[in-house]
């Protein structure tokens, strides 16, 4: 049985994915903006992520016993340089939840709560996918540097992302 310490950072977490997702919003608010609509897609798909994630927390929250207590949110970012801007803000966003996540995972390893250590190795391995994802981006980004060709390519290929669940 997790400690009140460790029920409250679960909480926290589950709130800040969250908020993440209204992270993405406001990014894929700013793409439509102007005009580029499949990064508009892929912060939209990444917003449904994160949503996903935080159900996964009040989900194994409600599984242990405790009760899921939502937060209110901080406002987002909403006015970005540029494409890349947007990424880099991403990017830096998910090094946040990784530390976010590291902690956690910290504690549960401190109290030796098995079920959440099991639990959370899912959200570490999904951390490294995600500053995989957004540092590839950017770097594609930069080397694109503004080329309409690249970026309407580029737009192209993210206006076909999906997100399908996976079984919980």
């Amino acid at each position: 049985m997790p400690s009140e310490k460790l029920v409250q950072g679960l909480i926290d977490q589950m709130n800040f994915e969250f908020e993440s997702a209204n992270v993405y919003l406001a990014m894929a608010a700013y793409c439509q903006a102007e005009n580029w609509d499949g990064f508009a897609n892929f912060f939209l798909v990444q917003a449904e992520e994160e949503r996903f994630h935080g159900m996964k927390i009040f989900n194994y929250l409600n599984d242990i016993g405790e009760r899921a207590i939502i937060s209110g949110y901080r406002s987002p970012k909403n006015d970005f340089q540029s494409i890349l801007d947007c990424f880099e803000s991403a990017f830096q966003h998910e090094k946040e939840v990784t530390k976010r996540i590291y902690a956690l995972s910290d504690l549960a390893l401190d109290e030796r709560d098995h079920g959440t250590i099991h639990f959370l190795k899912w959200y570490i391995d999904e951390q490294i996918e995600e500053e995989a994802l957004f540092d590839n981006i950017i770097v594609k980004l930069k080397r694109i540097n503004n080329d309409t060709n690249g970026m309407f390519l580029l737009d192209r290929e993210f206006a076909a992302r999906t997100f399908t669940p996976e079984e919980q």
